[in-house]
């Protein structure tokens, strides 16, 4: 009879105790996820995804814009470190370290081959689970934003554009998505 191995539970110590070899290392659950190193294109949309957040949150001061790496902790055995994530203000002010941030307001990935079927899958039901308002997974190949929302069941596609509006603000943060699309590509 063969019997399955047991698999490993990890913990968030487990994880910080890691070398750092240029992987991503995610644990969800108990369960360790693994990304190599970004391809260019995930930097260039990294990047512009950032610059458009933190120039909404200069005229609407509602939480601070931030990217991986980071340590964002939702329990002792999930720690995740999204693309790009804006977090709400620690008592008034920019969290101090990452441990202070017990919530977010948005959580965007850059989807990729290798990382499909974690930010599709596992990562958008712990960021629905943990009532994260807006979660966006942007495919690059497509060309399109899906938005995810805790009670969501199918996500909400944009090819056109894609608005965010959090909680407090007087006007919503409206990306052009082919002008994105073609400024991640470097296209004229």
């Amino acid at each position: 009879m063969h019997m399955a191995a047991a698999q490993r539970v990890w913990t968030v110590e487990d994880v910080l105790a890691l070398p750092d070899d240029g992987n991503r290392y995610e644990l969800i659950d108990g369960g360790l996820l693994v990304s190599p190193a970004p391809r260019l294109p995930h930097q260039a949309a990294v990047f512009a995804m950032q610059q458009a957040l933190h120039a909404y949150l200069s005229m609407q001061p509602l939480g601070y814009d931030f990217h991986a790496p980071a340590d964002l902790r939702f329990g002792p055995a999930t720690l995740v470190q999204p693309d790009v994530f804006v977090a709400p203000p620690v008592d008034g002010k920019r969290p101090k370290e990452w441990v202070d941030i017990s919530t977010l307001l948005l959580v965007v990935e850059i989807v990729s081959p290798s990382s499909a079927l974690n930010d599709r899958m596992i990562k958008r039901t712990l960021y629905q689970r943990v009532g994260i308002p807006d979660y966006w997974i942007v495919d690059l190949s497509a060309r399109r934003v899906e938005r995810w929302r805790p009670s969501d069941a199918r996500a909400e596609v944009g090819t056109g554009s894609i608005s965010w509006r959090p909680f407090g603000s007087s006007a919503p943060l409206v990306l052009d998505l082919p002008a994105f699309f073609r400024e991640v590509w470097d296209e004229d």
